[in-house]
């Protein structure tokens, strides 16, 4: 049985307090709200703090404020669960509701948080394993060594962003509010990220995500497609986020970006400018695909054939946008 190390368990008062606690201990501090990422990787000891700077307690973060109209505010530590079925939520931006209510299984849907899906770490078949299996193998770039495992050629690593919610939350152009040791600041959900395995979040380490603004509905069509081997519990090996406004079967917008196929949440603007003044035709759909697959760029380091996931970006993104037209 793996088991979690020893760690000392800080409660601040509120986020900044967190913050402040994260910033003074420095990479001896890691921040945690729901842990459903944070405790494995703590068991197979690929991250090795020995504070952890609890959340969980902080309720102002467990609310859902707004509506259609004036747009949400999503605390960061609403649970998956309650973001999937609050019922204003889902019925303004169904594809956010969608893509939360499709990140892993119920049981760990009622203790992750949103907040935590939007930070969720990379992943890779060379760095989520054991501590004993990673040593056999001479270790990877992310934990303990020198080469991506996945890419050795490569100077920089190529573990995989798996967060359902963030492509949603980008297409939506939605923002994220963070607490400083000195104050806040809002961020653009798309500006949350880094093209890189390792150093994935461009936020500082002890900076804390206390809320997702959602804009106002105003016409705006979402929805979420997930490719994974099985029906729950599996992270995405493709996923598409969709926000698409139209007139009749005219796009006037469009928002696409994909999960599960880079480093990061992978916008597709050549997809997005393609669709623009085009009747949503089978054609058009289908072409709209093959443009948001090209940036896509699986490597052989999560489930599944390399080659075939990438031939099923085209898929997900004509189904996400035949979902988000029909609604």
């Amino acid at each position: 049985m793996l088991r979690l190390p020893r760690l000392r368990y800080v409660r601040p008062a509120d986020p900044r307090g967190a913050a402040a606690a994260a910033a003074e201990l420095g990479p001896r501090a890691m921040l945690v709200a729901g842990g459903t990422d944070l405790f494995p990787k703590l068991k197979r000891r690929q991250m090795e703090p020995d504070t952890l700077v609890g959340l969980a307690h902080l309720r102002e973060l467990r609310e859902v404020r707004g509506d259609a109209a004036g747009g949400f505010e999503v605390g960061a530590l609403v649970t998956l669960s309650e973001a999937a079925a609050h019922p204003a939520l889902a019925a303004a931006l169904p594809g956010y509701a969608e893509a939360a209510g499709l990140v892993s299984s119920p049981p760990l849907r009622n203790v992750g948080t949103i907040g935590g899906n939007l930070c969720v770490d990379t992943r890779c078949n060379y760095y989520d394993m054991t501590y004993e299996w990673r040593r056999s193998v001479g270790f990877c770039m992310k934990k303990d060594g020198d080469i991506c495992l996945v890419a050795p050629g490569s100077p920089r690593c190529w573990a995989v962003s798996s967060s359902d919610t963030a492509p949603v939350a980008i297409a939506l152009e939605a923002t994220v509010v963070l607490a400083g040791p000195d104050g806040a600041r809002e961020l653009p959900v798309s500006a949350l990220y880094r093209d890189d395995g390792i150093e994935y979040l461009a936020k500082q380490p002890h900076e804390v995500v206390t809320a997702l603004l959602l804009p106002p509905a105003d016409g705006v069509r979402t929805a979420y497609v997930k490719l994974r081997r099985r029906g729950s519990i599996d992270f995405p090996i493709a996923g598409a986020g969709v926000a698409l406004r139209l007139e009749g079967r005219t796009v006037r917008t469009a928002r696409i970006v994909l999960s599960g196929v880079g480093s990061h949440p992978v916008s597709a603007p050549a997809a997005d400018a393609f669709l623009a003044g085009r009747e949503l035709t089978p054609e058009v759909v289908a072409e709209a695909a093959e443009l948001a697959a090209k940036p896509a760029k699986p490597l052989d380091n999560a489930d599944l054939a390399h080659f075939w996931r990438k031939r099923m970006v085209r898929v997900v993104v004509e189904q996400a946008l035949e979902k988000a037209a029909g609604r």
